[in-house]
């Protein structure tokens, strides 16, 4: 009997497979760490075939750590990094050069161009986003224009491009399938989020024919079939999402004003706005939701561009942990931040600030300032820079008619940090939740692939899957949550006025 749903995670910084059963126990996890490439400042890359040799060792992986045949295997959902660009020979199926990741900044100088020249407007009108090089249209257009014999190749309809999602389902199938879905095509500068469809106005804007761009389906289609020589055994593709609507499906978050922050490289704070688009007043973005029905679903996004890769940052950059999980231990080794803050822009700064020329920089350093410090300021970062989206998030929802946030669930690698989820608490005032499984991500997927295949018939079911781990109830003062915010305010300031000057 087909018992089981493989769930593909391709995130920033790894890989992962897990095996979910019908009960919606994950039943196996295999995971690969993904190497980072800097070629220069502000750049960053992927090697498009080395996700793929990680994606396939780890699926044969969790077969092999859950002891089942091929055969067992109902269906595939899929959830990946977003916006980050892979373009392809559709003939030979080989990537045209690394990946562009979606915290790179080489397009920046033509974004600002595309400003000047008055596009923001038509740009954020059709697309719900803003012009910044994080969307994936003007990495597509880098490519083209920079790759040699890329755009006359493109033009002759050589070329095919996707998001990480579209690359796997490529792979499995053997280049039978160039397919993607809505969540994904909203963040690449080329969808018209209101009309659903790649946009023609917008293909000419950035210089994109028409011939390299996959096809578009709801989250819980029929993507296509892996092909039989990739695993020994076709097995139906029946949902994909990128990571963040699949993390607010996975979090049961599928009415109008039910929200979900995800720590994990960055940080990604989604609110479901139902059937509506909601257009933000306070430089959040306007974005496709997973939608399990026929019906499109949007939400209101915010995103901070570092934070569990600023506590990478603390390991591989200034060396003063040796793993992640030991900055918890420093952090609370002193009784508060000692004045000292870390404002992460290391790849400019995201929501709601969406400056692309902040410079990364940490504030307050006195004598006495210790790495005791500088790890807690790292950590308080991620909930400080989570604050203010949640603040803008919620002036965006009572203009509109809806309703301020009254408690957050959360997921993440580094939601699992107890004193990172008290301090996010205290901050914003209400309960923060935490799930007992916090893979939301890969769940999201799961949940949209298994009603796909059918094993669930509608999202009813899927809500006993969802536990309480713990629930984080504020214990700040109000008064002193203010004066953090304050404080933290001032900090991005002074980054801020540097980038400028």
């Amino acid at each position: 009997m087909e018992n089981f749903i493989l769930a593909l995670d391709q995130g920033t910084s790894s890989t992962r497979s897990l095996l979910v059963d019908r009960q919606g126990h994950i039943v196996a996890i295999a995971q690969q760490e993904l190497p980072q490439i800097y070629p220069q400042a502000a750049w960053v890359e992927h090697d498009a075939h080395l996700i793929w040799q990680h994606q396939l060792s780890t699926i044969k992986a969790v077969i092999e750590q859950a002891n089942i045949s091929v055969k067992q295997i109902a269906t595939i959902g899929i959830t990946n990094q977003r916006e980050t660009t892979v373009v392809w020979n559709k003939k030979t199926g080989q990537a045209i050069s690394n990946a562009i990741v979606w915290q790179d900044r080489r397009t920046q100088t033509y974004c600002q161009e595309l400003k000047e020249a008055g596009h923001l407007a038509m740009v954020q009108d059709k697309t719900g986003l803003l012009l910044d090089p994080y969307f994936s249209g003007t990495k597509l257009r880098w490519l083209l224009q920079n790759v040699p014999g890329a755009k006359a190749l493109a033009q002759s309809g050589g070329l095919a491009f996707g998001t990480i999602d579209a690359w796997l389902i490529w792979n499995l199938s053997q280049g039978q399938h160039h397919v993607t879905d809505t969540s994904n095509a909203s963040r690449s500068l080329l969808w018209n989020l209101k009309q659903a469809c790649w946009d023609s106005e917008l293909l000419d804007l950035f210089e994109i024919p028409n011939s390299v761009l996959p096809q578009v389906l709801p989250s819980n289609s029929f993507f296509g079939k892996t092909h039989e020589d990739v695993l020994g055994h076709s097995i139906p593709i029946m949902g994909v999402a990128g990571d963040q609507q699949a993390a607010l499906f996975g979090q049961n978050c599928w009415q109008a004003g039910t929200a979900k922050n995800t720590y994990g490289t960055g940080c990604f704070l989604l609110m479901h706005t139902g059937s509506q688009i909601v257009r933000s007043q306070h430089q959040l973005l306007s974005t496709a939701a997973a939608s399990h029905n026929s019906q499109l679903q949007y939400a209101l996004e915010g995103s901070v561009f570092m934070a569990g890769a600023t506590i990478q940052w603390l390991r591989d950059g200034l060396g003063i942990i040796e793993s992640s999980h030991q900055v918890e231990a420093l952090a609370t080794s002193v009784p508060d931040n000692g004045g000292v803050h870390l404002v992460p822009a290391f790849t400019g700064l995201g929501a709601p600030y969406w400056d692309a020329n902040a410079k990364a920089a940490i504030v307050g350093l006195s004598r006495g300032s210790h790495k005791t410090h500088i790890a807690r300021a790292a950590l308080e970062s991620i909930a400080l820079q989570t604050t203010a989206l949640v603040n803008a998030m919620n002036l965006d929802a009572v203009q509109s008619g809806g309703q301020v946030l009254s408690q957050l669930k959360v997921d993440g690698g580094a939601s699992a940090n107890s004193f990172l989820m008290q301090f996010q608490a205290d901050l914003l005032g209400v309960p923060v939740l935490r799930p007992k499984i916090t893979e939301s991500t890969a769940m999201g997927a799961a949940y949209l692939a298994g009603l796909g295949a059918g094993i669930w018939q509608n999202t009813q079911e899927l809500q006993q899957y969802w536990q309480l781990d713990r629930c984080f109830e504020p214990l700040m003062s109000r008064d002193q949550a203010l004066q953090a915010m304050h404080d933290w305010d001032k900090a991005v300031q002074q980054v801020r006025c540097h980038s400028l000057s």
